[in-house]
């Protein structure tokens, strides 16, 4: 872990700042908030209190159902000294029909600090650009970037260093395989997606992506051949083939799809030491087999895990 560096967020850079894309965010940015999370980590388990947010509240607002964003947000502000709201989507008036922009405003008088799980990207855009606190994205269909977070914590967690692994991104081009391409090549990993044809990732995202890893050297496929991306993986990463919202196409994505499930022939083609992640919840069967999701190479509760130790660093890093 000692290659990457372990700095502190400098208070006045980070105070107030929106969580929003990984895009937004420099290599030494991602470095920072990487680091600041190993350090509550080790924190917590050495069971030191550490409450800098003593007094104040999340706001959450939930317009997709949660398992573990829900609980890693609210435990991480009680273990910070601070309290979360929870704000179902079906239970406050932005879910009939009142404008982001009043109910940003309003509860920015109330709260200091705002989380969104919701579907439209757009919609965080505008949360955060009428709120007078700080807005975090807990899950849009473009990007989940608190998730990509915790899942790059793993990695360095377990191999040591970032720069120069290979990374393989198999399936849907979703907003986990977005929040990847935008990350990966600042933190120097090579990145390849295979996915679908027709399910590729959002082509605006994909021309940042390029761009990202011509500036920082690093390699970046985009393929329909599953075993070309997984070819000497240090890790292989996989997602539910139809997302929340996408429940009617299930039928149709799972014969799109058959060819890219993350299974014991494909994985022979990675590093013998390679490592599986899945954001959770999994389909044994469909994207992946038992066999993977529960074989040794698997971390994916240690990659859940780290969900609530990177989320208890940006909470520090906006609002402390």
């Amino acid at each position: 872990m000692a290659t990457i560096p372990l700095i502190l967020p400098n208070t006045s850079h980070w105070q107030g700042r929106d969580f929003l894309d990984l895009g937004d965010l420099t290599t030494s940015e991602l470095q920072e908030l990487l680091s600041l999370a190993a350090m509550l980590k080790n924190k917590h388990l050495s069971g030191a209190a550490y409450r800098p947010l003593a007094g104040k509240t999340l706001g959450m607002i939930f317009e997709k159902a949660s398992t573990r964003t829900r609980v890693s947000f609210e435990v991480a502000m009680f273990q910070l000294g601070g309290h979360a709201l929870f704000l179902s989507g079906h239970d406050t008036q932005i879910g009939r029909g009142e404008p982001v922009s009043d109910t940003a405003r309003v509860l920015s008088r109330y709260v200091d600090g705002l989380m969104i799980r919701t579907f439209e990207h757009e919609k965080v855009i505008e949360l955060a650009r009428n709120a007078t606190v700080p807005v975090i994205n807990g899950l849009t269909d473009l990007h989940h970037p608190c998730q990509v977070l915790a899942d790059l914590l793993t990695l360095w967690e377990k191999k040591g260093a970032l720069a120069g692994l290979t990374v393989a991104y198999v399936g849907d081009g979703n907003n986990m395989a977005n929040s990847w391409l935008v990350a990966a090549p600042k933190l120097g990993l090579n990145l390849r997606v295979a996915t679908p044809a027709g399910y590729e990732c959002d082509p605006g995202v994909i021309a940042q992506a390029q761009a990202l890893a011509k500036a920082h050297g690093t390699e970046l496929l985009l393929t329909t051949d599953p075993v070309a991306a997984v070819q000497d993986a240090d890790m292989i990463y996989t997602d539910v083939w139809a997302s929340m919202g996408q429940e009617a196409e299930q039928g149709e994505r799972l014969a799109k799809f058959a060819g890219f499930q993350v299974n014991e022939e494909l994985v022979k083609n990675a590093k013998p030491d390679y490592l599986f992640m899945h954001c959770l919840p999994a389909h044994r069967g469909e994207e992946v087999s038992a066999g993977v999701i529960d074989g040794p190479n698997s971390v994916i509760i240690d990659e859940a895990e780290n969900r609530l130790h990177v989320q208890k660093a940006i909470l520090v890093a906006a609002m402390a």
